[in-house]
């Protein structure tokens, strides 16, 4: 391998890791937490709606529907979307304070939900981020794939690393089938 290749993919693969850094820190940690039983909490608040308030969840307009309802109440609340779970739904994202409306047997109901530090990296964890959040994931997702293949090939293509790179990724695909299918 020359000496500017070799230079330029290490230089790419520095520059993908410490952009990457932050994500990866949130995921080992609220993963670390997630798997130690520790998910975090929540506060919840109820939010007074007008008498006889209504949502139909299973609307083709059931965001603009939310939206109109909010807007008659007079309540103030920003969201990206909707996520529709049968007689609930949640106005994400909910990685910050965030509504739920419930259907009961005494009506609709709404709640503000407000997640500790925890609970917000869970569901950032999750996805249930801002969108602009959710894109960043999909492009650490993109940018990690790079990396690790890139490391592949530079240990591949250097020849003092050749051997070493391929017992490591062979060790490594060997544990992956064992530790999470066979054993």
């Amino acid at each position: 391998m020359s000496p500017k290749l070799r230079k330029y993919l290490v230089l790419a693969h520095l520059w993908a890791a410490g952009l990457m850094a932050p994500a990866f820190a949130l995921h080992a940690i609220s993963g670390g937490l997630y798997l130690m039983n520790i998910k975090g909490q929540v506060a919840t608040e109820r939010v007074p709606l007008p008498a006889n308030s209504t949502l139909d969840f299973s609307s083709a307009t059931l965001e603009g529907d939310v939206r109109q309802l909010l807007a008659d109440a007079k309540i103030d609340h920003d969201f990206q979307y909707v996520r529709n779970r049968g007689t609930l739904i949640q106005l994400r994202p909910t990685s910050r304070t965030y509504l739920e409306f419930k259907q009961t047997d005494a009506g609709l109901t709404a709640t503000r939900v407000k997640p500790d530090a925890v609970k917000s990296m869970m569901e950032l964890h999750m996805g249930h981020g801002p969108t602009l959040f959710k894109t960043y994931q999909k492009l650490v997702a993109l940018l990690l794939l790079l990396v690790v293949f890139g490391g592949v090939l530079v240990g591949l293509l250097a020849r003092p690393y050749r051997r070493q790179t391929i017992t490591a990724v062979v060790i490594g695909v060997v544990a992956f089938i064992l530790i999470g299918f066979v054993i």
